[in-house]
């Protein structure tokens, strides 16, 4: 029946049907494909947005920063787990840093990841964090902010003790919050070093003088 329709139609007729039946094809062709793409499109989206999220709570992870005590030749004074000297900066007012540029170069922030833990004769109720203008948290104690020297060459030392460099006084810190003003050089770390992050540069900084102010 289906032959004898189609010789009984005119030449145009039948080029019409055969062009139809193509366009017919075509359209399915590009329905299945579009449809596979989407699928293939909406699963790989998904596969950053997991791998994001699993590195986000890696890093929040993080162990925290450990604040000690350590004896020296002026009383007991605090350091980081490691038995790097911690200092306070007369300058820095209400809580705040007032060093940044070259002044936190030669005075690294003591920062933390997560959270201060205190060991030893640190109190951790005096333990707190502040947020800097780059977005780190330095640890705090009594309300001081705490640096590093860059210019101690390791745990056991503090040269940066009585420094005025950048216009005020760098004290160490006592585990009452106070500052040391004894003359110290050197302590003696104790055997449990504690653990956690630590900013202390591993290498004393070359200094050049700035606008900020000289070594003392």
């Amino acid at each position: 029946m289906r032959n004898s329709v189609l010789r009984r139609m005119s030449a145009p007729a039948k080029l019409a049907a055969g062009v139809g039946g193509a366009v017919g094809v075509a359209v399915l062709v590009a329905a299945c494909a579009s449809g596979s793409s989407s699928s293939s499109t909406g699963a790989a989206s998904s596969s950053p947005a997991g791998g994001s999220a699993s590195s986000s709570a890696a890093a929040s992870g993080s162990g925290s920063t450990v604040i000690k005590t350590a004896s020296s030749s002026a009383g007991t004074i605090l350091t980081d787990g490691s038995g790097r000297a911690v200092y306070l900066w007369v300058k820095d007012t209400g809580g705040t840093s007032a060093c940044s540029g070259a002044c936190a170069g030669a005075w690294p922030p003591v920062t933390t990841t997560s959270t201060a833990t205190a060991s030893g004769s640190a109190q951790s109720s005096e333990l707190g964090t502040i947020t800097r203008s780059d977005g780190t948290k330095q640890v705090t104690y009594n309300g001081h902010p705490l640096y590093y020297f860059a210019g101690d060459s390791g745990p056991g030392t503090a040269s940066g003790q009585g420094s005025d460099n950048f216009g005020a006084k760098w004290w160490l810190v006592a585990p009452s919050g106070s500052d040391v003003t004894g003359t110290v050089s050197s302590f003696t770390v104790s055997s449990s070093s504690g653990s956690g992050a630590s900013t202390a540069p591993s290498t004393p900084a070359t200094h050049a003088s700035s606008a900020g102010g000289g070594w003392s």
